[in-house]
C-alpha cells in the first residue's frame, strides 16, 4: 500500500543529490533499521510480560522504519537545508523495504517456520538484489519506449502512471522486493525526466500522484481508526495505561539509538574525508544537521500500514499471540512520535537557523 508514495518520492528526488548522500542514506535506511529492530526487540522482551523473542522482533520490525517524509512535510516552508531533505527522503525510499523484510522474517518465526540466520541473510540479499534488478530492467525498457512516443504526451503520461503498478506486480510475482523495484524505477525516471520530459508532462504526472498519495494516506488512517477502538475494548483499562507507558519508553529508546548512529555517521564521514577516501565534501554534515536528522526520525504511516497487516490467526487456526497489544503499542508510539517530535521539529529548525 505504501509503495506508490515511494515511487512518487523517488521520481521527484534529485538523482545526483541521492547519489552524493548514498553512504548516509544506506546507513540509515538499512543498517539503522536492523539495529533499531534488534534494540526494540531486546527492550520489549525484557520490559513487557509475555512478549516472547519472536513477538518482540515483530514489534521491533514494525517500529524500525521512520516516516521521514512526514518530517519534511512538517518543516515545509522553513528552509530546511536541501542536503537534509535529500537524506530524509532518501532514507524513506529504502527503509520501508528493510523493515518489511525484517517483518517477514519475524512473522515466520512466530508462525513456527524454521529460521536459519545464514538463510535469512541470503534471502534478504536476494529479495533486495532481485528488486533492484527488476526495477532497473523495467526502467531501461520504459526509457527506450518513451523515446518512440516522446511527442505524444498522452502515451508518455500513461506509461509513467501505469509502469509503477506493473513493476510492483512483476517483482512480487518473482518473490523479490516490489518496493525496491518501484524505488529504482522512480530514481531512474527522475534522472530521465530532468532532460527528456516537457514541463506539462511532469505537471500532469505530479497532479495525479498528489491525488493518489492523499487517498492512500487517508485510507490507512481510516483503517486504523476503524480497528483501534475494537482493540481498545478488548484490552483491560489498567493494561491500556501500562502499555501506553511502554510505548513512551520505546519512543525514547528509538530516539537514543538513532541519535547515536547519526552522530557516529557524521564522525565516520569526516574521518573518511580527512583520510582522502572517496567521500565528497558535499556528503559531510555538521552537528546541527545530525540533530535535525535524529529528531526527524518519527514513526508514521509506514508503521501503521505494517501493523494493521498482522494476520489475525496463525496457520494452525490459533489467534495470533498479543496481536492487539502489538497494534496498540504501534499506534501509541506513532502518536507520541508525531505529536512530540512533529510539533517541536519546526521550532528546532527555526532555533538552529537563528
Amino acid at each position: 500500500m505504501r509503495w506508490p508514495l515511494l515511487y512518487d518520492a523517488a521520481f521527484n528526488i534529485s538523482f545526483q543529490d541521492f547519489k552524493t548522500n548514498m553512504n548516509t542514506i544506506g546507513t540509515l535506511a538499512i543498517g539503522l533499521v536492523f539495529i533499531t529492530t534488534a534494540g526494540i526487540a531486546v527492550l520489549a522482551h525484557y520490559l513487557i510480560p509475555g512478549m516472547t523473542w519472536p513477538l518482540a522482533f515483530v514489534l521491533g520490525s514494525i517500529l524500525s522504519a521512520t516516516d521521514a517524509v512526514a518530517a519534511v512535510g512538517v518543516t515545509k516552508g522553513l528552509g530546511l537545508p536541501h542536503k537534509t531533505v535529500t537524506i530524509l527522503e532518501g532514507e524513506s525510499l529504502i527503509n520501508d523495504a528493510s523493515a518489511l523484510v525484517a517483518y517477514r522474517f519475524a512473522i515466520a518465526a512466530v508462525t513456527g517456520i524454521a529460521f536459519v540466520t545464514w538463510k535469512a541473510s541470503l534471502e534478504f540479499l536476494m529479495v533486495l538484489g532481485g528488486g533492484f534488478l527488476v526495477g532497473w530492467v523495467i526502467f531501461k525498457a520504459l526509457s527506450l519506449t518513451i523515446r518512440f512516443f516522446r511527442s505524444d504526451a498522452m502515451v508518455v503520461n500513461s506509461l509513467i502512471l501505469l509502469m509503477p503498478f506493473v513493476t510492483y506486480l512483476i517483482a512480487e510475482h518473482f518473490k523479490v522486493s516490489g518496493v525496491i523495484a518501484v524505488v529504482i524505477l522512480g530514481l531512474g525516471m527522475s534522472k530521465l525526466s530532468r532532460n527528456k520530459f516537457p514541463d506539462h508532462v511532469k505537471d500532469q504526472s505530479r497532479n495525479f500522484w498528489d491525488i493518489i498519495i492523499f487517498l492512500l494516506n487517508g485510507l490507512i488512517f481510516l483503517l486504523i481508526g476503524l480497528e483501534f477502538p475494537i482493540i481498545l475494548k478488548k484490552m483491560p483499562q489498567a493494561q491500556v495505561w501500562t502499555f501506553a507507558g511502554y510505548a513512551a519508553i520505546i519512543v525514547l529508546v528509538t530516539l537514543l539509538i538513532r541519535m547515536a548512529r547519526v552522530y557516529l555517521q557524521q564522525f565516520n564521514l569526516q574521518k573518511a574525508f580527512q583520510g582522502k577516501r572517496k567521500i565528497s565534501e558535499d556528503a559531510l554534515f555538521d552537528s546541527k544537521t545530525s540533530f535535525i536528522i535524529t529528531w526527524s526520525g518519527m514513526r508514521g504511516i509506514v508503521s501503521l500500514a505494517i501493523a494493521i497487516g498482522i494476520p489475525a490467526t496463525l496457520e494452525n487456526g490459533e489467534a495470533f499471540p498479543m496481536r492487539n497489544e502489538i497494534i496498540f503499542l504501534s499506534v501509541v508510539v506513532v502518536l507520541i512520535s508525531l505529536l512530540g517530535q512533529g510539533l517541536t521539529l519546526p521550532w528546532i529548525v527555526k532555533k538552529f537557523k537563528s
